[in-house]
């Protein structure tokens, strides 16, 4: 099977690496306007060729398009457009409804599979890229009834592959969730960091006193904005559903210090607790 990888950064490259590890893939193409990358990939062996966008897709049987959501949404058309009726199309995109939306009535839709693995980290660019990355992650497939019953086995494939285990839902659905447990944790990110540079001047200080919590509270601000400023466009509704919420909670910790309500504090604190038994299940 050969395979075309649409963006060779982090994601696209992770996926690359461990389907050919695994030899789901013996060939790989990579395309992707970042010349640097495509270098790189090619010297990693996360791809095997570098091609153009028509010549990539036209000759592999699975296309993976692995680039920031806002370009995806703008070329999975014109990606359908290049396909035959055997080959197979999916993303890896942090938000669905608009992706589906805007190819919901492509002769080719059923060839594309709506994607989203449940990982990634604050790096990117092939240097990133490893290909057990995945493994014991959630793999989100949305709206499969719009999919072939092949293209869908295939992704299904991918994901096994990748030692992932398989969630189906709407892309509405997703979306909502994804808002809850992924994007506004990088806004949360974001507004610590700027907050501590904006109360903390001294580099020298944050450096030396830093402790592992503040490192991984932090640890998303440290990814890029070509990345998450699409997401949050795309998603803005639910971001902000789920900002107000959280702008809320944090009214709630303030009064409780304002007016030394310390009692009232511990039990902010204990229902936060809560959610060490949610993740640790």
């Amino acid at each position: 099977m050969k395979l075309g990888i649409i963006g060779t950064g982090l994601i696209g490259g992770s996926i690359a690496l461990k389907l050919k590890d695994k030899n789901f893939t013996h060939f790989a193409y990579g395309i992707d306007q970042n010349e640097e990358n495509l270098n790189k990939a090619l010297e990693l062996n996360i791809i095997d060729e570098k091609a153009d966008f028509r010549t990539g897709i036209q000759n592999s049987d699975l296309i993976i398009i692995a680039i920031p959501v806002d370009s995806a949404r703008k070329i999975l058309s014109s990606v359908l457009d290049l396909i035959n009726e055997k080959q197979v199309v999916m993303d890896v995109g942090s938000t669905k409804s608009g992706i589906v939306e805007a190819i919901k009535n492509h002769p080719n839709r059923k060839r594309f599979v709506a994607f989203h693995p449940m990982w990634g980290t604050e790096n990117s660019g092939p240097d990133a890229a490893t290909s057990d990355s995945f493994a014991g992650k959630a793999a989100v497939i949305c709206n499969r009834d719009e999919s072939d019953a092949d293209a869908l086995e295939l992704v299904e494939r991918v994901i096994d592959t990748l030692e992932m285990h398989p969630i189906y839902m709407n892309a509405e659905a997703h979306d909502v969730h994804t808002a809850y447990i992924s994007h506004i944790s990088h806004i949360t990110s974001y507004a610590l960091a700027n907050t501590v540079l904006e109360k903390e001047r001294e580099e020298d200080t944050i450096f030396q006193l830093a402790s592992s919590g503040f490192s991984s509270t932090v640890r998303l601000a440290k990814s890029h904005p070509e990345m998450w400023v699409p997401i949050f466009r795309q998603n803005r509704d639910n971001v902000l559903d789920v900002l107000n919420e959280h702008i809320s909670q944090l009214r709630k910790f303030k009064s409780a210090l304002e007016k030394e309500n310390f009692e009232y504090l511990e039990e902010l604190i204990v229902n936060a607790n809560k959610i060490r038994g949610i993740l640790n299940q």
